[in-house]
């Protein structure tokens, strides 16, 4: 639904140790104990509808965050920071996905929707993607990074099957740093449920800037969760599903990504993402061992 112009037993939760701290990023606004949210991929695959008001900035001064459901901008952030847009070949056109960095042994991994990353029709990866983290009105604080690689299930790319549209995605380094070493990584959630309080962060083609929201994820059937999220639309295939973050060890864990049933969904303000399961989690340790 939300991209935009193109086409062994693991642990429950994949910990890798060794997030950088993010110099120079406020610490991320708190949240109380909450309930769940949502978001998709690639090109412009199905947004629905106009959107509506544009989400309101959250005040760095607001003693609660927005109401769940409800999309904000969000601040510039250590948390944020590691969320950025998906462009080809460099930042001159539209930004059509989201992706984010994820934990590794090599620190150089991102994950976002298959559908973002694989073009269906030509039966390949699509070869020349870059990734702009925390990407604001043409800023790029740590520039852009080239995409090596695209991990996906190999029955993804057959058959575009809804339940694995998730890929990984290998960055080249810059300046002899890796992505994780210069702004951390979250950890992979596997098998955590179906009831998860997550924040989503991604980026509408139709924005410069990127949208939060957070709510209780739902179970919409045994491979697929949904959640309730406003004006999450084209752009946002691949945004994360945020769970636990804690700014003390600067990690949180995605469960999973804007994406899945119908690309994420047909309608702007609700949203799914395929379930991390034993499937996914082999796809990790697959586009481990490949890198």
């Amino acid at each position: 639904m939300r991209s935009l112009a193109r086409k062994s037993v693991l642990p429950l939760t994949l910990v890798i140790v060794g997030a950088a701290a993010v110099v120079g990023y406020a610490a991320e606004e708190s949240h109380p104990s909450r309930t769940t949210g949502s978001h998709t991929g690639h090109g412009t695959s199905g947004a629905s509808g106009a959107s509506g008001d544009e989400p309101e900035d959250q005040d760095p001064s607001a003693s609660a965050p927005p109401k769940n459901g409800n999309a904000y901008t969000p601040r510039r952030t250590e948390e944020n920071a590691r969320i950025g847009t998906v462009f080809e070949k460099d930042d001159h056109g539209s930004h059509f996905c989201t992706a984010s960095v994820v934990q590794s042994p090599g620190r150089n991994m991102l994950i976002t929707a298959a559908h973002c990353a694989f073009d269906a029709d030509a039966g390949k990866p699509v070869d020349d993607l870059v990734f702009a983290p925390d990407y604001r009105n043409g800023d790029e604080p740590t520039g852009l990074w080239k995409v090596n690689k695209v991990v996906v299930d190999d029955r993804w790319a057959k058959s575009q099957d809804e339940d694995l549209d998730v890929a990984f995605l290998v960055l080249d380094a810059k300046q002899g740093k890796e992505i994780q070493d210069v702004l951390g990584g979250n950890t992979l959630g596997i098998d955590r449920g179906f009831d998860n309080q997550v924040k989503i962060t991604g980026y509408p083609t139709s924005r410069d800037t990127p949208i939060s929201c957070q709510n209780r994820t739902t179970k919409f059937s045994d491979t697929q969760m949904r959640i309730q999220c406003t004006d999450f639309e084209g752009g946002t295939s691949g945004s994360p599903w945020l769970a636990d973050y804690d700014p003390k060890s600067h990690t949180g864990t995605v469960i999973g990504i804007l994406g899945g049933h119908e690309g994420g969904g047909d309608e702007d303000d609700v949203s799914y993402a395929s379930y991390f399961d034993e499937d996914i989690a082999h796809l990790y340790k697959r586009a481990q061992d490949e890198d």
